[in-house]
């Protein structure tokens, strides 16, 4: 299973992002893909707990869809929602300048997958409480979802 903690699915990841440009078409969604990369940033920033985001877990979202979502050997499909929090139409980060975005997205992974400088893990707002493990083959998946949807 493929996990930022490991170097070489990270190092594939971080190859996949240097690819994606401003004006990447989308393949589904209605993100651009500079809001793609705010999008990503402010999950990592969920995550580290420098987000506040709204809870949206229940039995069901902490059990049988978390178990789905990071171990079955499925691509997560296209459409599913986020968080007001980090939907860049709503209230998530806005771009800027693309390459600033991109590197404080890299800077971001490269502190999750680490562990330099990151305290605690805060709960998902979907799927509860996750250990270390979890959060790293999240991010991973996460990061795939969206670089899939833009083609890379």
């Amino acid at each position: 299973m493929k996990t930022l903690a490991q170097p070489r699915d990270k190092a594939e990841i971080l190859r996949r992002l240097r690819q994606v440009r401003p004006d990447s078409a989308r393949r589904w969604g209605r993100m651009s893909a500079p809001q793609m990369i705010c999008h990503l940033t402010d999950s990592f920033r969920m995550g580290l707990g420098l987000k506040r985001v709204s809870d949206a877990s229940g039995p069901m979202q902490r059990t049988l869809l978390k178990w789905l979502a990071l171990y079955a050997p499925l691509k997560w499909p296209p459409g599913v929602p986020t968080r007001p929090e980090v939907d860049q139409e709503h209230e998530g980060t806005r771009p800027a300048q693309f390459t600033d975005d991109v590197a404080e997205l890299v800077r971001l992974v490269e502190i999750v997958s680490t562990g330099t400088g990151r305290g605690a893990w805060i709960p998902h707002p979907i799927f509860g409480a996750m250990s270390e493990a979890a959060w790293l083959r999240w991010a991973y998946l996460h990061m795939d979802h969206h670089l899939r949807q833009f083609g890379v």
